[in-house]
């Protein structure tokens, strides 16, 4: 467990290297912090054999006990002042390193989850996600911030605490160190059994999160079906196995704060025991035995601040490993290519907007297809709808395109160049996507129209008066400027697939690619958008997943999935003459029974 540790925190020091400077201050800021601790002790028992007429060390030899005491009182008046002084600057440094560690993690996290493919993001509950990125990088900062320098401090202090104990009565110094070995091993038992219970915190607090943001998204369904009461259940089961996991944490954390405080009373009476019978015999002097009992209530400060650290340490090392855990995820689509290369690709390549599928298979696991061995060639300019039953295929496919997926077998290309080989970028700057669930950003309406596009706003105007959006963005009280609420909350389910057609017009894409884009659109701004989709797709490559026999007859080909294999293709009469699967699926429409898919 320990090497594991060191592996995962090794492997976030590389977000540590800007702040080597300051690390090196801190930690060498340690060293007398921890002697003006050490030295405080020592003067409190010079005080008492001055006074007492005892043995004292040569400084105060020629000085009387007027000026000696004196002496003690300044020194240790600057050793405290000293040692408050340092340690404000080193904590303060200390927040400031681990804040800017904790946000470079954070922003390493988020753009790493970015970059993961959907079919990770298909497994990972968002609420799972957000307590990586939230809860676990703050553990880890504080743990930074009040565990790690400071359990370095704490051992530094207690290094110079046992040398100096040992230079003035080895005896009782020696005893003092042997008693903390026992001590020193029960910690390290306790850890393992604190450090599965804390894994199963961060657990359980995930479940948490991803139960309150599922309820909070489905709100509306919650309150329509009445489920308030079912789901209350539900979440009051996940918040008790929550509190069942924190509990265990909170026994283990009690029982080592509770352990340490008795040994350390234990060491004292010790040590009065031992002194007092050394100081009767004449061994030792009453000014020493008052060092010693100083010292060891101080030599068990650093297991005491271990104990009260307890917490931080155990829930930093359990983000730590959460987190790596994260960032080892395999990023299963992605490029090599540098700003070089994609500068040099683009002079090269100039696309048309051909596609071709060939014996393209998606699965998974081997009796799972969702696409089986599927082949097809969409010529430059044409305009190709495809159909077919729920959960044939269709929408996977569009999403194999935009390399959202990757296929385990076969592959796809654009203008005969295989898609793996054309940048990332450039790929999803060539295709404009409109999806029938429309996501709408926070923000204004024309920042959701522009997106990475570098358009000014008289551009985005004419462009929105060519699609015929005047009507809408006059409708808006601040027409492009209007802000908009989460998933575009104050708009209406047609107006935001208004927004995500001209979202698509402004980047003005080679492919053209429409899931079902009509589908919550009133039949006048549909039959306006119609009128307006035929200048979009004019000398375009057009691929349409519809669902309306009226949007996909005219079409220059149309592909009929089944159970992710291809049935049939041909024209819109073509497969009516067929008499097959589409010809059944356009009669039941035709008769107002169903969809086309």
């Amino acid at each position: 467990m320990a090497n594991n540790d060191f592996r995962r925190v090794k492997k976030l020091g590389k977000y540590l290297k800007k702040e080597k400077k300051r690390l090196f201050l801190i930690l060498f800021i340690l060293i007398p912090v921890a002697l003006a601790g050490a030295i405080q002790p020592l003067l409190v028992g010079q005080a008492i054999s001055i006074l007492r007429g005892e043995n004292t060390i040569s400084f105060f030899d020629n000085l009387s006990n007027e000026s000696s005491i004196r002496s003690i009182i300044g020194i240790l008046f600057i050793t405290v002042i000293l040692r408050l002084g340092l340690q404000g600057f080193q904590s303060y440094n200390i927040q400031a390193v681990g804040q800017r560690l904790t946000a470079r993690i954070r922003n390493d996290l988020f753009s790493h989850s970015m970059s993961l493919s959907l079919r990770f993001h298909d497994k990972m509950p968002v609420g799972k996600l957000l307590t990586r990125l939230t809860s676990d990088v703050d553990a880890l900062s504080e743990v930074f911030g009040s565990g790690a320098v400071g359990v370095l401090a704490d051992f530094v202090s207690l290094i110079v605490i046992s040398i100096t104990m040992i230079l003035i009565e080895w005896r009782l110094g020696l005893l003092l160190l042997i008693i903390q070995i026992p001590v020193t091993l029960f910690i390290l038992w306790l850890q393992k059994r604190y450090r599965k219970q804390n894994y199963k915190v961060r657990e359980e607090l995930s479940q948490l999160n991803s139960n309150f943001q599922e309820n909070l998204q489905g709100l509306e369904v919650v309150q329509m079906f009445r489920r308030q009461s079912l789901n209350g259940q539900n979440f009051y089961k996940t918040g008790i196995n929550y509190k069942n996991a924190v509990n265990g944490t909170i026994f283990y954390d009690s029982s080592i704060s509770a352990f340490i405080e008795w040994v350390s009373l234990a060491a004292v009476a010790l040590v009065i025991s031992l002194g007092g019978y050394m100081v009767t015999a004449g061994a030792m002097g009453l000014g020493t035995l008052t060092t010693f009992i100083l010292y060891s209530q101080r030599l068990f400060e650093p297991l005491r601040q271990l104990a009260e650290r307890f917490t931080q340490i155990q829930g930093g090392l359990t983000a730590v490993e959460r987190i790596n855990e994260l960032l080892d995820e395999k990023i299963d689509i992605k490029d090599d290519f540098n700003i070089y290369e994609i500068n040099k690709f683009n002079k090269e390549y100039s696309f048309r907007g051909e596609i071709e599928f060939r014996n393209v298979s998606l699965y998974y696991n081997d009796n799972d297809y969702v696409l089986k061995d599927l082949s097809f060639k969409i010529k430059s300019g044409e305009h190709i709808a495809f159909v077919g039953p729920t959960g044939s295929g269709k929408s996977t496919l569009i999403r194999l395109l935009c390399r959202l997926y990757e296929p385990q077998k076969g592959e796809i290309l654009i203008d005969n160049v295989n898609i793996k080989n054309i940048p990332i970028s450039e790929l999803r700057n060539m295709l404009g996507v409109v999806l029938q669930d429309t996501f709408i950003f926070s923000g204004n309406v024309a920042e959701n129209l522009k997106l990475s596009s570098e358009i000014n706003n008289k551009e985005l105007e004419l462009i929105c008066s060519r699609l015929g959006l005047n009507n809408l963005l006059d409708k808006l009280p601040d027409g492009l400027n209007t802000p908009l609420r989460e998933r575009g909350g104050n708009l209406s389910s047609g107006e935001r697939q208004l927004l995500s057609v001209a979202r698509v017009a402004v980047r003005n894409p080679k492919i053209l690619i429409m899931d079902e884009a009509t589908a919550f659109m009133d039949p006048s701004t549909e039959a306006t958008l119609q009128n307006d989709l035929k200048k979009i797709l004019k000398n375009r490559t057009a691929l349409v997943i519809a669902h309306r026999l009226a949007t996909i007859e005219k079409s220059d080909k149309i592909l009929v999935l089944k159970g992710g294999i291809l049935v049939e293709q041909g024209t819109h009469q073509e497969l009516r003459s067929k008499k097959g699967l589409y010809f059944q699926l356009s009669e039941l429409q035709e008769k107002g029974f169903a969809n086309l898919g």
